[in-house]
């Protein structure tokens, strides 16, 4: 089933959170694909080609994170966010976040706590062969460690604000998206996909663009699925489901 434009029966607001590293091409079209009324939470993690003063120009607000790592850009975003909702986006134009209702949508009605984007290449070469079979490989030992039946760990997600902050999420690399589905699903969250169409990005991968990146994401990822389940210490409610 194609749910690319599903969006929520009842208006909504949220926060979006977009992981920054020198994206300045890409994000002018990012930017202005931020619903109405919705905050764009750009956290510049470094980079060196005036992204955070053209994302500030055009109406996001900029949060600096020093230490390098997309999870630490991501927890950054996190922690500057205060909409009851929250999402995550990449910032290089392979996603469009004007399809974020259509993930908030199941969690403000009460369907799951946390939606993630399947990734739908929209052509060939979108999606490098390597990072593919990385991704299913990775599913695999997710369903093995969780039970969860994900076929991608994709970055665009959604999920209430106060129920992420619970995870107690510690993870500042490549492990981060991994350790909030594993930790979701290890305190009883429903984890749910949506299909989301998926662009040729701007510019070269940090991660699946490079051996060595996809190398290190690998790793830290590797890293979370070996760690023990542990009950999250913060005070969200959470409640145990179905999970497909």
């Amino acid at each position: 089933m194609n749910d690319f434009s599903a969006e929520p029966t009842a208006p909504v607001t949220a926060d979006i959170v977009l992981p920054c590293l020198d994206e300045a091409t890409a994000l002018p079209w990012v930017l202005g694909r931020i619903p109405d009324g919705w905050r764009a939470v750009v956290v510049d993690n470094g980079s060196t080609d005036g992204s955070a003063d053209i994302a500030r120009a055009l109406g996001a607000t900029v949060v600096h994170e020093p230490q390098r790592g997309f999870g630490a850009a991501c927890h950054a975003g996190l922690l500057a966010a205060t909409a009851p909702f929250v999402c995550f986006c990449d910032c290089d134009g392979s996603l469009d976040p004007a399809l974020l209702p259509g993930l908030v949508s199941p969690v403000a009605q009460g369907e799951s706590d946390i939606v993630l984007g399947r990734r739908r290449p929209e052509r060939f070469g979108a999606w490098p062969a390597h990072a593919r079979v990385g991704n299913i490989a990775l599913s695999r030992m997710l369903r093995a460690r969780t039970g969860l039946r994900l076929r991608d760990l994709g970055p665009m997600r959604a999920a209430r604000r106060e129920a992420l902050l619970a995870l107690d999420l510690t993870d500042r690399r490549s492990g981060y998206p991994l350790e909030m589905v594993v930790r979701a699903s290890d305190a009883g969250l429903r984890v749910t996909e949506r299909d989301v169409p998926y662009l040729a990005r701007t510019g070269t991968s940090k991660v699946t663009g490079t051996w060595r990146g996809t190398w290190h994401a690998v790793r830290d990822m590797r890293a979370v699925l070996r760690r023990p389940p542990a009950a999250p210490t913060g005070t969200g409610t959470v409640r145990a489901g179905a999970r497909r």
